[in-house]
């Protein structure tokens, strides 16, 4: 809110964007300043193949694993139902 006020309180200032290269050259054009910034974090993420900045492919340590089958997910919430229920009989003995 006090920031809004003492835009308000300075009137109207021009914004200009400008960002150095790794050359030290300034851009100020938006496409020049969106790619400097897309290689910025490609190559602080080391992330490889980075084309448009839509389609990026990340590579992770978890191997994919396939998707499981309805059939799959029941059988073992009924495995875990047993286990749990012969648990709970160990702890009632005790």
């Amino acid at each position: 809110m006090y920031r809004g006020i003492d835009d308000f309180k300075k009137g109207y200032q021009r914004r200009n964007n400008i960002v150095k290269d790794e050359k030290g050259d300034l851009f100020t054009d938006s496409h020049s300043i969106l790619a400097r910034w897309r290689n910025h974090f490609s190559q602080l993420l080391n992330i490889r193949g980075v084309n448009d900045g839509r389609q990026t492919e990340i590579n992770t340590t978890e191997p994919l694993v396939p998707e499981s089958s309805a059939f799959e997910v029941e059988l073992t919430i009924e495995k875990l139902k047993v286990i749990n229920y012969q648990v709970l009989i160990i702890f009632q003995q005790n």
